[in-house]
C-alpha cells in the first residue's frame, strides 16, 4: 500500500513511511533531551577553572564562608544546598560548575515583570546572590509582586529587583 509522505510529498510504501516517521520521532526526542539536559546550560571546563580561580580568593583550595556565599546560594536555588557548616572544595566546585549550577544569570529583556511570584524573600535573596551580587539588603515585595532592595555589584551600590 502506498501512502503520501507529507514531509516530502512523495508516495512511499507504508513500511518506508513508518521507518521515516520513527527516525524523525527519535531525532526530535534526542534534540529535546539535549536541550533540557543540565550539560546544555553548563559552563566549559576552562570557564569553570577560571571561575574557581576567581572564587578561591585566598588560594587555599576550599571556599571559606567569605568566598562561598554566591555558590552556596546558586546551589540552594537549584535545590541542592550545601550542608550547614560544609565547605566547597575545588573538585566539588568543578563538578557542580560543569553541571550548570554556576552559569552566570542574565536578566531577561524588559525585566522585572509585574505579576505574582511564589518566591519567599530568602529565595529572592538567593537568586540575587547567585547572580553575583554581594551584600544583598532585606528585600520588600512591591505592589507588582517584585522583590526590591539594594546590593553591591563590582563594589558599586545597585538597586535589585527580583521577579
Amino acid at each position: 500500500m502506498e501512502l503520501l509522505d507529507q514531509a516530502t510529498g512523495l508516495y512511499v510504501q507504508s513500511s518506508q513511511t513508518m521507518s521515516y516517521v520513527m527516525k524523525k520521532a527519535v531525532f526530535v526526542l534526542a534534540m529535546a533531551a539535549a536541550m533540557i539536559s543540565p550539560a546544555y546550560a553548563a559552563m566549559s571546563e576552562a570557564d569553570c577553572r577560571a571561575a574557581w580561580a576567581a572564587a578561591d580568593i585566598n588560594k587555599n583550595g576550599v571556599l571559606d564562608p567569605n568566598e562561598v556565599s554566591r555558590y552556596d546560594a546558586a546551589m540552594r536555588v537549584a535545590g541542592k544546598p550545601l550542608a550547614p557548616g560544609s565547605t566547597l572544595d575545588q573538585g566539588a566546585f568543578q563538578q557542580n560548575c560543569t553541571a550548570g549550577m554556576f552559569e552566570p544569570v542574565k536578566a531577561e529583556q524588559g525585566a522585572p515583570f509585574a505579576g505574582a511570584n511564589s518566591f519567599t524573600e530568602g529565595q529572592a535573596k538567593d537568586r540575587a546572590t547567585a547572580s553575583g551580587l554581594a551584600n544583598v539588603s532585606d528585600l520588600a515585595k512591591d505592589d507588582n509582586g517584585i522583590w526590591r532592595g539594594t546590593a553591591e555589584a563590582n563594589g558599586q551600590n545597585v538597586n535589585v529587583a527580583v521577579d
